[in-house]
Formats: C-alpha cells, sequence, structure tokens
C-alpha cells in the first residue's frame, strides 16, 4: 500500500476540483459579493458594522481575518450566491 508523499512547504497544494472556495481569495469574496447584492444588502445579509458603516474592501478584510464566525458566515454566503447564479443561469 503506498502513501502519496506530503507537499512540500511552499510547493502547490492538491487540486480541489469539488471544492468551489478553493483558490478564491476572501478579497475575491467580499468584491463579489458587494458587486452581487451592493454594500447595503450585504450588510443586511450579515449584519456587522464593516458591511454597514463606511464599508469598504480593505475594512471588510481587515475584521474578517480576525473574526472566524464572520469569516464563515461570508463563505457561506459566497457558496449560496453562487448556487443562486447557477440556478438562473448566470444573470
Amino acid at each position: 500500500m503506498s502513501e502519496s508523499p506530503p507537499t512540500p512547504p511552499g510547493a502547490a497544494p492538491e487540486q480541489q476540483p469539488r471544492n468551489p472556495l478553493h483558490g478564491v481569495t476572501l478579497e475575491a469574496m467580499v468584491t463579489a459579493l458587494a458587486d452581487h447584492y451592493g454594500w447595503a444588502g450585504l450588510g443586511e445579509r450579515i449584519p456587522v458594522r464593516c458591511f454597514n458603516v463606511d464599508p469598504s474592501v480593505g475594512s471588510s478584510l481587515r475584521f474578517l481575518r480576525k473574526t472566524p464566525w464572520a469569516r464563515e458566515k461570508v463563505e457561506g454566503l459566497y457558496l449560496f450566491m453562487l448556487r443562486d447564479i447557477r440556478r438562473s443561469g448566470g444573470r
């Protein structure tokens, strides 16, 4: 029984073709969500200050990188948005 060797540090990780979040940066997620829903709509769906008070990608990234529960909500909403776009034919 042979196992694949561990990936050395700095090497490319294994491909994850079935993981829609693989290779998507947090910045890309926030930007796509803000483009799709608008900042007001994003703030309604995830009620955090960085989306509701003087929103920007930079302030959102600073908050989300420090707050795992909020980052999980953003990832979940991003996946929901992708499914919604797929269902509606890519509007």
